[in-house]
């Protein structure tokens, strides 16, 4: 079964905001079997938005599409879908009595208007969808062998839509193919070498089941895809193949993806050891505690960070030695280990991890090149740190060091 998605909205297509709607679409609907043929995002004009919705009738089963559904007059979805369906708008009671009951409660700033019960009119040929946190309904439109769902463009009024009534509404009307992903991730190998040693896997791979490398800043994300009527079948059959993994690239697997991150490794590591953390960062600039603190429960084990991102502050705040930047560059090994071991201290952790390095574009306060970074781990056995070389470009070395930080940090605490 093939979906087609049309986001709707200028603001998409100048660039002023992330189409993030259709990535969260696409996923909940290869949950349930549902494989999305195309992404299309649209001006807000009539004929472009008709175009778009022929176009997909011609390929899909299921339209959705978001955006446009707003009081204004620029937000014109309702008024085109009803040209395309040579329809005409009516009012539903139920969606004006929930749009009263919003600015009785809620709204009690502004005074409904004629403009506001608008967004009770809808195509007399849909179906209106219940938007538990907005004033516009999702719609629900059957056209021959096709269904079209228009809902609004509020990510967190969308997303509410389709977890609760557009994706239980699919499942009860289609007949749909199981779909089962599992995606291994791994760190400290490149994809082209990864490869080379799970060539033969790859080629004695089942027909039905497809394997995607998905390379990203010190990491590669393995995704086994199998697709099948059968869904405990498709389940036994990807979980036979991954565990012929461990023996040629075991060194490497840190879990996987949407149930174990590097980063929740680390934590459970942190928390079963009852061990304490801290970090010390310049060049990832706090990026490494902001993974950490993302994670609920963070402050069972995690004490603090200190961002010394100006040498200056590494002096008056970390404690490191002036002497010791002078003789050996702030970007330097020995930094790195003196940050680690200070914030440790400062903090009073059992673990600490620090970064130093330069992301460039320039070479600030060092003269080490760019993409030059040094990552210390210290610990009850100690102090270390390793040199890296990550590349040319600002963001990829910010990112790639906040993995390899992580990276270094569970083979540590692995010692315990």
């Amino acid at each position: 079964m093939f979906a087609e998605i049309i986001t709707i909205g200028d603001e998409i297509l100048i660039g002023q905001i992330v189409d993030t709607n259709s990535a969260f679409i696409a996923k909940e609907l290869n949950k349930i079997g549902v494989s999305v043929y195309q992404i299309t995002s649209v001006q807000d004009e009539k004929e472009h938005i008709l175009n778009a919705l022929a176009e997909a009738k011609s390929r899909a089963q299921l339209v959705i599409m978001t955006g446009g559904l707003g009081p204004t007059k620029d937000d014109i979805t309702k008024h085109t879908l009803c040209e395309f369906f040579d329809d005409k708008l009516v009012q539903d009671q139920r969606v004006l009595a929930h749009v009263e009951h919003l600015f009785e409660k809620y709204i009690t700033t502004s005074v409904i208007s004629d403009i506001n019960r608008n967004q009770a009119l809808i195509p007399s040929k849909s179906e209106a969808l219940h938007n538990a946190y907005g004033t516009a309904p999702g719609m629900w439109i059957r056209d021959g062998e096709t269904v079209f769902i228009s809902l609004p463009g509020v990510p967190f009024e969308m997303k509410n839509l389709i977890k609760n009534v557009v994706i239980p509404k699919v499942i009860s009307e289609f007949e749909r193919p199981y779909i089962v992903h599992k995606t291994l991730v791994t760190y400290g190998m490149g994809e082209s070498t990864i490869a080379s040693k799970i060539e033969t896997w790859e080629t004695n791979l089942p027909a039905f089941i497809k394997l995607a490398y998905l390379p990203n800043l010190g990491k590669v994300r393995l995704r086994l895809t199998a697709k099948g009527r059968d869904m405990q079948f498709l389940v036994d059959s990807v979980e036979k193949e991954l565990q012929k993994l461990p023996e040629l690239i075991g060194d490497i697997m840190y879990g996987f993806e949407d149930e174990e991150t590097i980063e929740t490794i680390v934590a459970q590591l942190f928390v079963e050891r009852k061990m304490t953390l801290a970090t010390a960062e310049s060049c990832t600039g706090g990026k490494i505690a902001e993974h950490i603190t993302a994670l609920p429960g963070a402050s069972a084990y995690f004490k603090g960070s200190i961002v010394s991102y100006a040498t200056k502050t590494k002096i008056e705040v970390l404690k490191v030695d002036e002497a010791l930047i002078q003789k050996h560059s702030v970007v330097s090994q020995e930094v790195a280990e003196a940050m680690a071991s200070n914030v440790r201290k400062l903090l009073k952790t059992d673990f600490a991890v620090a970064t130093t390095g330069n992301a460039g574009p320039t070479k600030g306060d060092s003269d080490a090149d760019v993409g030059t970074v040094f990552i210390a781990i210290a610990s009850p056995n100690g102090v270390f740190a390793e040199k890296f070389m990550m590349g040319n470009h600002r963001e990829r070395i910010m990112q790639k060091s906040v993995n390899k930080a992580f990276e270094l940090l569970q083979k540590e605490i692995l010692k315990f």
